[in-house]
């Protein structure tokens, strides 16, 4: 027998499990494991709530996007099936202290105790013995899949990175951009003219070498604990007002109050830079990433190919 230990702790979901039995038909059977139409449509129930939704004024898109969703989950569910047999047919044993512990853990995270996941239950129409026998097999399935593709034996070239970054240069440019600090005094209503007062009172202690930051400490609704920090922003990070206030200051200076409806600003320009596109290095770990990722998902679908092309599979 093989030892079969992961050296992870699988990410697991509760969610309504298909009883065993046949109900209403078949979609497809899977070697010796069946998906049943009430199994599928309970997987996607939530999501096909929300199509309608969003599609209520056209019923053919929404027949179109919900049968392309369905046609998903099928497949996910027979990728499920296909490992949950190489599972067992390959000799892998999983000892059920194992389990144990993934569901103590679960219920510290979402129940606080055995209670209240009895009641969560029953309230669900689920047996605990169905509850464990889906942590079981969603931890199998993770265990499997971490184990047969290894983020740790994907290598990604540098050449493969500058290819892609060569590839992909529009994702890397950057827009002009101004480092800000800003003081915000908010209105209770538009005709407060108290901000104003109190906004022109903190802009002549500026001018009178007053720290802007601590102004900021001091005064500001906004960013407070951070002196009025707002980062790097662009120009649609903020409204137009303000923005073309921010992106018409020069680097190391203020500007006068900004009077708006809902709050008095100043605003402090700290640095600029113009667009760019960043610089290979800067995104290098960015693209490894990508690239690994991708990698990963043609390797686990190489690997679900093998395991189905072993399998008996029939669609209904």
């Amino acid at each position: 027998m093989k030892s079969f230990f992961p050296l992870f702790s699988a990410a697991l979901l509760l969610v309504p499990c298909a009883r065993a039995e046949l109900v209403n038909g078949v979609y497809v059977t899977v070697n010796d494991a069946v998906i049943t139409f009430q199994e599928v449509e309970t997987a996607i129930a939530p999501l096909a709530e929300l199509l309608a939704k969003q599609h209520r004024n056209n019923p053919q898109v929404f027949q179109e996007k919900l049968q392309q969703v369905r046609q998903e989950k099928i497949e996910e569910l027979v990728d499920r099936q296909l490992v949950l047999h190489e599972f067992k047919t390959a000799g892998y044993q999983l000892p059920e202290s194992v389990i144990d512990d993934v569901i103590q853990d679960r219920i510290k995270e979402r129940f606080g105790n055995r209670a209240t996941l009895a009641k969560t239950l029953q309230a669900q129409g689920i047996s605990y013995e169905t509850f464990r026998k889906q942590i079981r097999e969603d931890y199998v399935v993770s265990a499997m899949i971490r184990t047969k593709i290894s983020s740790e034996k994907i290598l990604i070239s540098p050449q493969k990175i500058e290819n892609y970054y060569n590839a992909n240069l529009a994702k890397y440019k950057v827009a002009d951009q101004v480092k800000l600090r800003m003081i915000a005094l908010n209105k209770k209503s538009e005709d407060d003219s108290a901000p104003g007062r109190i906004a022109q009172e903190i802009l002549n202690k500026i001018k009178d070498g007053a720290s802007f930051a601590e102004m900021a400490s001091v005064y500001s609704d906004a960013q407070r604990a951070q002196g009025g920090d707002r980062g790097w922003i662009e120009r649609d990070t903020l409204k137009k007002e303000l923005s073309d206030v921010a992106f018409s200051l020069k680097p190391g200076t203020h500007s006068d109050v900004v009077d708006l409806k809902e709050a008095c600003y100043i605003l402090f320009a700290e640095e600029a830079r113009n667009a760019h596109v960043k610089a290979l290095p800067d995104v290098r770990d960015e693209i490894e990433t990508t690239l690994k990722d991708e990698e990963r998902t043609r390797l686990q679908k190489q690997w679900l190919d093998r395991l189905k092309a072993k399998s008996f599979v029939r669609y209904f």
